[in-house]
């Protein structure tokens, strides 16, 4: 059974472990290094990215989580995941730290604060198919590497297009909290990634 460990520092910790279950997962809670030593997979959750950051260092895992990265560790940020994801920011807070896991630029709050939270219809691109996305407080990708696959956009012609659902490698990042949707495709597709 594939062990998927959900960051568990701060931020939607429990939503992740329960769709996760729901595939079929065991799920461990990470807050120390041999908890993150552990898992086949990883959740980095939703939450304030500028917090994460911090605990990630105090916790002594940052280091060891892009050494996983680089070793090949599927990883899904959801938010605040997909800035802590994310090469480069705009917006950033002064010393705010990335795991520079996926060359992209990602901006904090791009969609406003917390009262311009919205549900919007996307079309999941990789088959078509509509998904109900919940998006509170939530970045969006300015610009990305070529070899970067946008799975879903939001915006309009007017305002612009962004891409708010990527994959690169093994890590996967959306702009949107997949699991308080009941929506278990971006799940899924982690659990993909995870070696046989």
């Amino acid at each position: 059974m594939t062990k998927v460990g959900v960051l568990a520092l701060q931020g939607d910790v429990r939503e992740h472990a329960a769709a996760a279950v729901a595939l079929g997962a065991n799920v461990t809670l990470v807050r120390r290094p041999q908890e993150l030593e552990s898992v086949d997979a990883l959740i980095l959750p939703g939450g304030e990215s500028t917090t994460i950051d911090k605990l990630l260092r105090a916790f002594g895992l940052r280091d060891l989580l892009m050494e996983r990265i680089d070793a090949g560790l599927p990883v899904l940020g959801s938010c605040a995941g997909m800035i802590l994801l994310a090469r480069d920011l705009v917006d950033g807070i002064a010393g705010q730290q990335t795991l520079e896991a996926i060359p992209m630029t990602v901006r904090r709050n791009a969609f406003g604060r917390q009262v311009d939270s919205s549900e919007v219809a996307l079309t999941w691109l990789p088959d078509g198919s509509p998904m109900h996305a919940t998006f509170i407080r939530a970045p969006w990708v300015e610009a990305y590497d070529p070899e970067v696959e946008v799975l879903a956009t939001a915006g309009d012609p007017e305002s612009g297009v962004h891409a708010v659902a990527v994959q690169y490698g093994r890590c996967v990042a959306t702009a949107f909290h997949p699991e308080i949707s009941d929506e278990l495709r971006v799940h899924q597709r982690l659990l993909e990634l995870v070696p046989a």
